[in-house]
């Protein structure tokens, strides 16, 4: 993995002749006890704690991405553990907010060809990877070439672009909760006899550096560890390029860069538009593999904008009660006449909103009464024909909605929908004509109930929130430059309602 994380993978550096620059560098700290020994499952989370601070009690001023494959069998089907709220919790200190990335864990016993994808969709992530703050990663692959003589006859069980034949998803999970993993990325193959079980062989593994280096100088790698490590090395040049963003924003930028390859692609398309079978794929493939190059730049023709903002979600009225405060309306500045030129031409809209929630001491409910999130938030976007003002109407009445149950209405002509509002990391699609995204140039987060207000003998529910937003309009095919305009422009205008 230490040689994934700085390198990504070997081959094509060793083929090529450039120089490799590292700009960050690389910590390790062990957890696992010697093989004789056992950690307590209940010190799993404090075990993790004191590994982070070893760490960071070496280098305080350092920016970091924690990245950890070591996981742990739960029946907990996405319902949080000590170990999941502990990794919560360290994300969301207030002193130090950390970005924490997390293997979903791999299928442990032998697979067959015709079980690929089926056993994927059955098999939860492993524990801890349901935090909710943390960046979850799955595996993915493009290594479908054979070239090795002794496995002639062999073929990969899983197609180029598929999901990696060992990775876990959330696919059995109960509807209410996170979206696991996020992203995938690279964790390589298995091949297949026809007759055996699936095996890992070089050709379909991620080459990388071997351990002790006086006995040779590689080996190979799999599976979400692999892709764990490629996460990590992502989180660290972004983090490199941008050291000024939140942890919040990091793992927003990997989200948000993210796109199905050609194979997940088509299994979206062919629901046509079926929501429940979307979000089945969604909670196998996450949000796609991420992309480096799209998460620190926009081109002439694909605008992103960044906000990184906060709000008081809620306040006391009186006694022992609480009420939701605050509200953000984000006015953006989009460049309305190159829109509006292109008229019917097909656009497209993508938003990602990443906040961390405080997990709730002592429970791991759903229940109002026993939420385990300190708060939430969503977004809304403006429609082409509504007013500012029956825009903020529009958001009042959906969070009224869903803190009484009702559902929450906003996500119709969204890909995802109102799926989108699990956990703390939410993002959506929408597409339509160039003329019609020209006046959707509003977007509301607006706060939802959590522990923080439920329960205000705790004394949070003055806390603040504060939350990353990422927009992006994208005209693919189309030849028109809506990115000066908005780099001239001032900065995006932002109101408060309370």
């Amino acid at each position: 993995m230490a040689g994934v994380g700085l390198y990504g993978d070997l081959v094509p550096l060793l083929v090529g002749g450039d120089p490799v620059p590292l700009p960050f560098r690389l910590e390790s700290v062990r957890i696992l006890p010697p093989e004789d020994e056992a950690n307590d499952p209940e010190l799993y989370g404090a075990i993790t704690a004191e590994a982070i601070a070893r760490a960071e009690v070496q280098a305080p001023e350092r920016r970091r991405a924690i990245a950890m494959a070591v996981t742990s069998a739960s029946p907990a089907r996405g319902r949080p553990t000590s170990w999941s709220a502990a990794i919560d919790q360290l994300c969301f200190e207030e002193e130090q907010r950390r970005l924490i990335v997390l293997s979903a864990g791999n299928i442990g016993d032998d697979l067959m060809p015709a079980e690929h994808l089926t056993r994927n969709d059955l098999e939860a992530v492993d524990d801890p990877s349901q935090a909710w703050n943390a960046l979850t990663v799955g595996a993915f692959t493009e290594k479908v070439d054979i070239i090795d003589t002794d496995f002639a006859g062999y073929a990969p069980i899983a197609p180029v672009g598929e999901l990696s034949p060992r990775s876990r998803t959330s696919v059995v999970w109960d509807r209410q909760w996170p979206v696991k993993p996020e992203v995938v990325f690279e964790g390589g193959n298995l091949a297949h006899d026809g007759v055996l079980p699936g095996e890992p062989i070089d050709d379909l593994q991620i080459l990388t550096t071997f351990y002790r280096p006086e006995l040779r100088h590689f080996t190979t790698l799999g599976d979400t560890s692999a892709a764990t490590a490629h996460a990590a090395r992502m989180a660290g040049l972004i983090l490199s390029a941008r050291p000024e963003l939140w942890p919040e924003t990091v793992r927003a930028l990997i989200v948000h860069s993210a796109e199905w390859t050609p194979a997940m692609r088509a299994r979206i398309d062919a629901c046509n538009g079926a929501k429940g079978e979307i979000q089945a794929l969604v909670r196998r493939y996450g949000y796609g593999v991420p992309d480096l190059g799209r998460a620190l730049l926009s081109t002439v023709n694909d605008l992103t904008l960044i906000v990184e903002d906060e709000l008081q979600p809620f306040q006391r009225e009186g006694g022992a009660a609480a009420k939701t405060r605050d509200m953000k309306l984000h006015r953006l500045p989009w460049p309305k006449e190159q829109l509006a030129a292109l008229g019917a031409a097909q656009v497209e809209l993508r938003v990602t909103l990443s906040y961390f929630i405080e997990p709730n001491p002592g429970e791991r409910g759903w229940t109002r009464r026993h939420r385990y999130a300190s708060h939430g938030l969503r977004f809304r976007v403006k429609s082409a024909t509504e007013t500012v003002d029956e825009f903020r109407a529009r958001i009042n009445q959906a969070a009224r909605d869903e803190e009484e149950g009702a559902p929450a209405g906003g996500g119709e002509e969204w890909l995802l929908g109102t799926f989108r509002d699990r956990g703390s990391l939410h993002a959506d699609f929408w597409s339509g004509s160039a003329a019609d995204l020209a006046e959707r140039d509003a977007i509301g987060v607006f706060p939802v109930g959590g522990w923080w207000k439920e329960k205000p003998y705790l004394e949070r529910v003055d806390a603040l929130a504060r939350y990353a937003l990422i927009v992006t309009i994208r005209a693919p095919g189309v030849d028109v430059d809506i990115f000066t305009p908005v780099e001239a422009a001032l900065t995006v205008e932002t109101s408060v309602e309370t």
